[in-house]
C-alpha cells in the first residue's frame, strides 16, 4: 500500500486564503467562499430558534427532540415555508457537528425507486452508528420532495419504517400530501407548513437588509412581501436580484426586476376595461400592447392582477362570478400558448359583457 508524503494540513486563522489543489501538473485556485453566495443559503436558519415562523410546530418538534421522543415526521406545505430548514436544524441539534454522518438525505434529483429503498435506505437504517459525541443514538433518513417517489417505492418504504424504528427515524418532506400513500401518512406525525405571514416575512427581510447594509424604501419592502406570497425563498431571491440591478431598492425597482405589472398600471387598465365601450376598448388594445412591450409585461400576469383587483371593488355577486369565470378561461388558454392579441380582445369582451350586466342590474 502506497503512503503519502504530503505534509500534514494545519488549520490557519485566516479562513479567507484560497485553497490550492494540486493534481499532477495542474494547479487549481479555488476561493474559500464566493462573493455571489445566494442569500437563500447564506441566511438559511441554522437552529430551531432562527426559523422565521410556525412557532407552534417548531416548539413541538423542539420539545420532542429534547425529550428524545422524536417520531417519524411528515412535513408538507407550499415551497419556501421552512420545511427543509426545520428538519436540518433538528439534525444539528441532535447530532452537533457530526450530523452529516448521522443522516441520509435523498432529494427528488436522486434515484429513489424501489431498489434504492431496498438497498441504500435499508443498509443505512440497519447499521448501528458508532459516532462519538452524539446526543442521540437514532439516525435520521431525510426524504425531500417525497411526493415525487414512485408508488412502488412508497409501498416498499412501509416495511422499512416499521422494521428499523428502533434506531432510525424517517422524515418525509413534500408539497402535495395527497401524493403520499395513506399507509405512509398513518406512520408519521403530520405537520402542515402554511405560507408565511406577512409579518414574519417582513421581520426576516429586515434582518437580511440590516446584515447586508441595503438601501430599501418602505414601499420596496411592501412590494417584496406582496410578491413573495408567503414564500421566504422567493422573497430573498427577489431582494438579491433587485439589489444587483439597482442600489436603491424601491417599489418600481422591485416590479421592474421581477417583470410584474405595477399596481398603478393595473388600476389604469382596470379603469379602461370597466368604463370604456367595446369600440374604444379595441383601440385600447394598442395602448395595452405598447405598455406590455415597453415594460416587458406578460398578458397572463395582467389577467391575474386584474382578477385580484376585481375582488376589491363592489359589484353584484352574479356579475362578479361570471367575470371571474371568464378571466379564468382566458388565463387557462394563455397557459397553453394561445394568441395574446386574441385573448386581449376576449378580456375586453368579458368586461364589456360584465358592464352590460351591471347596467341591467341597476335598472
Amino acid at each position: 500500500m502506497s503512503t503519502s508524503n504530503a505534509p500534514m494540513e494545519i488549520d490557519s486563522d485566516d479562513q479567507h486564503q484560497p485553497i490550492i489543489i494540486t493534481k499532477g501538473k495542474d494547479i487549481i485556485m479555488q476561493p474559500s467562499e464566493s462573493a455571489a453566495t445566494p442569500w437563500v443559503e447564506k441566511y438559511r436558519p441554522q437552529s430551531l430558534a432562527d426559523v422565521a415562523a410556525h412557532r407552534d410546530i417548531v416548539d413541538t418538534i423542539d420539545r420532542l427532540t429534547s425529550e428524545n421522543k422524536l417520531p417519524h415526521l411528515l412535513l408538507y406545505g407550499p415551497p419556501g415555508t421552512g420545511k427543509t430548514s426545520t428538519i436540518l436544524a433538528v439534525a444539528r441539534k441532535l447530532y452537533g457537528a457530526s450530523y452529516h454522518n448521522m443522516i441520509l438525505e435523498l432529494n427528488a434529483s436522486d434515484d429513489r425507486g424501489i431498489d434504492v429503498v431496498r438497498q441504500q435506505i435499508q443498509d443505512f437504517a440497519s447499521t448501528q452508528s458508532f459516532s462519538f459525541g452524539v446526543k442521540a443514538s437514532v439516525k435520521l433518513v431525510l426524504l425531500d420532495e417525497a411526493d415525487a417517489m414512485t408508488k412502488d417505492a412508497q409501498f416498499a418504504l412501509r416495511r422499512v419504517i416499521e422494521k428499523y424504528t428502533k434506531n432510525t427515524r424517517f422524515s418525509l418532506i413534500c408539497n402535495h400530501v395527497n401524493k403520499i400513500i395513506p399507509a405512509l401518512q398513518s406512520r408519521c406525525t403530520r405537520f402542515r407548513f402554511a405560507p408565511l405571514d406577512a409579518t414574519h416575512v417582513t421581520e426576516r427581510l429586515k434582518h437580511v437588509i440590516e446584515a447586508e447594509g441595503l438601501n430599501v424604501d418602505e414601499s420596496g419592502l411592501t412590494a417584496l412581501v406582496r410578491l413573495s406570497s408567503g414564500d421566504m425563498r422567493k422573497a430573498l431571491n427577489i431582494l438579491q436580484s433587485t439589489h444587483m440591478a439597482s442600489p436603491h431598492i424601491t417599489e418600481e425597482a422591485v416590479y421592474l426586476c421581477t417583470g410584474n405589472p405595477m399596481p398603478k398600471d393595473i388600476e389604469q387598465i382596470s379603469f379602461w376595461l370597466l368604463n370604456e365601450s367595446f369600440t374604444t376598448g379595441l383601440r385600447m388594445c394598442l395602448d395595452i400592447s405598447e405598455m406590455k412591450m415597453i415594460k416587458g409585461l406578460a398578458l397572463v400576469d395582467i389577467v391575474r392582477e386584474v382578477t385580484m383587483f376585481i375582488f376589491k371593488i363592489k359589484m353584484p355577486s352574479d356579475v362578479r362570478v361570471n367575470l371571474i369565470n371568464d378571466l379564468a378561461d382566458i388565463e387557462y388558454r394563455l397557459t397553453f400558448g394561445s394568441n395574446d392579441k386574441l385573448q386581449l380582445g376576449s378580456l375586453i369582451a368579458s368586461f364589456t359583457k360584465a358592464r352590460s350586466a351591471l347596467v341591467a342590474a341597476a335598472k
